[in-house]
């Protein structure tokens, strides 16, 4: 297999409205997106059949996802189950949001998650 490589901060185009989606990677069951969010959120709902754990690596979101809304700054993170209904409330504008998302396909995911215990918190 060849190297990939790149910078998930190189040539970051901020879409008007709603999210823009690069898939950085995808093979064996995962797939690594890089999204940018600009300053008005698409009020699109998601449902996928895969886990999503997802990052902010910049900039302040307010999620829903279920019944609960889950404020996030730079370093946050989420894991969303498989099925979870959520969606991208509210952003501000400097910086826009930029995410790192890692979908786990559901023959991957055994959803007995370990994590460092860094900063960790049961949503």
């Amino acid at each position: 297999m060849a190297l990939l490589r790149g910078n998930i901060y190189d040539e970051i185009e901020m879409p008007d409205v709603g999210e823009s989606f690069q898939t950085l990677f995808d093979g064996g069951g995962l797939r690594i997106e890089r999204i940018v969010s600009s300053e008005y959120p698409d009020p699109k709902v998601y449902d996928q059949p895969q886990d999503e754990w997802v990052m902010l690596l910049q900039g302040h979101a307010e999620l829903q996802i279920g019944s609960q809304r889950v404020v996030l700054a730079r370093g946050d993170w989420v894991m969303i189950p498989a099925r979870t209904r959520h969606r991208v409330v509210a952003t501000r504008p400097e910086p826009n949001c930029l995410w790192l998302a890692l979908h786990l396909s559901p023959a991957k995911s055994s959803r007995t998650y370990e994590t460092g215990r860094v900063g960790t918190d049961a949503v």
